[in-house]
Protein backbone atom coordinates (compact mmCIF):
# COMPACT_ATOMS: atom_id res chain seq x y z
CA UNK A 1 0.00 0.00 0.00
CA UNK A 2 1.32 3.43 -0.92
CA UNK A 3 1.96 5.76 2.01
CA UNK A 4 -0.29 8.80 2.27
CA UNK A 5 1.53 12.13 2.47
CA UNK A 6 -0.66 14.36 4.60
CA UNK A 7 -0.72 18.07 3.75
CA UNK A 8 -0.92 20.52 6.62
CA UNK A 9 -4.42 21.63 5.62
CA UNK A 10 -5.71 18.10 6.26
CA UNK A 11 -4.43 18.09 9.85
CA UNK A 12 -5.69 21.67 10.22
CA UNK A 13 -9.18 20.45 9.23
CA UNK A 14 -8.99 17.59 11.71
CA UNK A 15 -7.98 19.97 14.48
CA UNK A 16 -10.83 22.33 13.69
CA UNK A 17 -13.36 19.49 13.69
CA UNK A 18 -12.15 16.56 15.78
CA UNK A 19 -15.34 14.63 14.97
CA UNK A 20 -14.93 14.86 11.20
CA UNK A 21 -14.40 11.99 8.80
CA UNK A 22 -10.92 13.36 8.14
CA UNK A 23 -10.00 13.24 11.84
CA UNK A 24 -11.44 9.74 12.17
CA UNK A 25 -9.44 8.54 9.18
CA UNK A 26 -6.21 10.02 10.55
CA UNK A 27 -6.81 8.39 13.91
CA UNK A 28 -7.89 4.99 12.61
CA UNK A 29 -6.03 4.45 9.34
CA UNK A 30 -3.94 1.34 8.94
CA UNK A 31 -2.06 2.97 6.06
CA UNK A 32 1.27 4.69 6.61
CA UNK A 33 0.71 8.43 7.06
CA UNK A 34 3.70 10.68 6.45
CA UNK A 35 4.34 14.38 6.75
CA UNK A 36 7.53 16.39 6.35
CA UNK A 37 8.71 17.84 9.67
CA UNK A 38 8.01 21.27 8.18
CA UNK A 39 4.29 20.45 8.40
CA UNK A 40 4.45 20.48 12.18
CA UNK A 41 5.99 23.95 12.11
CA UNK A 42 3.20 25.15 9.79
CA UNK A 43 0.58 23.85 12.22
CA UNK A 44 2.24 25.58 15.14
CA UNK A 45 2.34 28.83 13.16
CA UNK A 46 -1.47 28.72 12.82
CA UNK A 47 -2.36 27.61 16.36
CA UNK A 48 -4.24 30.81 17.23
CA UNK A 49 -6.30 30.57 14.05
CA UNK A 50 -7.07 26.91 14.77
CA UNK A 51 -8.24 27.81 18.29
CA UNK A 52 -10.40 30.65 17.01
CA UNK A 53 -12.09 28.64 14.26
CA UNK A 54 -12.53 25.47 16.34
CA UNK A 55 -13.56 27.31 19.51
CA UNK A 56 -11.28 24.92 21.43
CA UNK A 57 -8.88 26.10 24.10
CA UNK A 58 -5.16 25.90 23.37
CA UNK A 59 -4.92 22.93 25.75
CA UNK A 60 -7.73 21.12 23.93
CA UNK A 61 -6.00 21.75 20.59
CA UNK A 62 -2.76 20.35 21.98
CA UNK A 63 -4.55 17.21 23.16
CA UNK A 64 -6.16 16.69 19.75
CA UNK A 65 -2.89 17.44 17.98
CA UNK A 66 -1.06 14.93 20.16
CA UNK A 67 -3.57 12.22 19.28
CA UNK A 68 -3.30 13.03 15.58
CA UNK A 69 0.49 13.15 15.40
CA UNK A 70 0.77 9.82 17.17
CA UNK A 71 -0.59 8.37 13.92
CA UNK A 72 1.57 10.40 11.52
CA UNK A 73 5.25 9.70 10.92
CA UNK A 74 7.25 12.88 10.48
CA UNK A 75 9.87 12.55 7.78
CA UNK A 76 13.19 14.35 7.86
CA UNK A 77 13.33 16.57 4.78
CA UNK A 78 17.12 16.14 4.69
CA UNK A 79 16.57 12.50 3.72
CA UNK A 80 14.62 13.42 0.57
CA UNK A 81 16.73 12.90 -2.54
CA UNK A 82 17.90 15.84 -4.61
CA UNK A 83 16.14 14.29 -7.59
CA UNK A 84 12.75 14.26 -5.81
CA UNK A 85 13.30 17.82 -4.56
CA UNK A 86 14.12 19.05 -8.05
CA UNK A 87 11.11 17.33 -9.60
CA UNK A 88 8.85 18.75 -6.90
CA UNK A 89 10.25 22.26 -7.35
CA UNK A 90 9.52 22.19 -11.07
CA UNK A 91 5.96 21.11 -10.29
CA UNK A 92 5.14 23.63 -7.55
CA UNK A 93 7.33 26.69 -8.16
CA UNK A 94 4.56 28.59 -9.98
CA UNK A 95 1.68 27.11 -7.94
CA UNK A 96 2.78 27.32 -4.29
CA UNK A 97 6.47 26.87 -3.42
CA UNK A 98 5.58 26.15 0.24
CA UNK A 99 4.14 22.80 -0.90
CA UNK A 100 7.42 21.60 -2.39
CA UNK A 101 8.36 19.35 0.54
CA UNK A 102 4.97 17.61 0.52
CA UNK A 103 5.20 16.94 -3.21
CA UNK A 104 8.87 15.90 -2.92
CA UNK A 105 8.03 13.46 -0.14
CA UNK A 106 5.21 12.05 -2.27
CA UNK A 107 7.63 11.52 -5.14
CA UNK A 108 10.36 10.12 -2.86
CA UNK A 109 8.07 7.59 -1.18
CA UNK A 110 6.00 6.77 -4.26
CA UNK A 111 3.11 7.91 -2.14
CA UNK A 112 -0.25 9.59 -2.52
CA UNK A 113 -0.61 13.26 -1.64
CA UNK A 114 -3.63 14.07 0.49
CA UNK A 115 -4.40 17.76 0.22
CA UNK A 116 -7.46 19.93 0.50
CA UNK A 117 -5.75 22.66 -1.52
CA UNK A 118 -7.66 22.73 -4.80
CA UNK A 119 -5.30 25.28 -6.36
CA UNK A 120 -2.39 22.92 -5.70
CA UNK A 121 -4.29 19.85 -6.90
CA UNK A 122 -5.46 21.48 -10.14
CA UNK A 123 -2.04 23.00 -10.83
CA UNK A 124 -0.30 19.68 -10.32
CA UNK A 125 -2.85 17.82 -12.42
CA UNK A 126 -2.26 20.29 -15.29
CA UNK A 127 1.40 19.31 -15.12
CA UNK A 128 0.62 15.58 -15.23
CA UNK A 129 1.00 14.81 -11.52
CA UNK A 130 -1.74 12.41 -10.47
CA UNK A 131 -0.53 10.76 -7.26
CA UNK A 132 -3.34 11.95 -5.01
CA UNK A 133 -5.11 10.22 -2.18
CA UNK A 134 -8.79 10.32 -3.04
CA UNK A 135 -11.67 9.12 -0.98
CA UNK A 136 -15.23 10.01 -1.81
CA UNK A 137 -16.20 9.18 1.75
CA UNK A 138 -13.87 11.84 3.15
CA UNK A 139 -14.01 14.74 0.73
CA UNK A 140 -15.00 15.71 -2.74
CA UNK A 141 -12.46 14.71 -5.35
Amino acid sequence: MNPIIVDTNIVFSALVNKNSAIASFLLESQQTLLMPKFGFVELFKHKEKICKISKHTPDEILEILYELIRHIDFYDENAISTDALQKAWLLVKDIDPKDMLFVALTIEMNGLLWTGDNKLRLGLEKKGFSSFFKSNALHKT
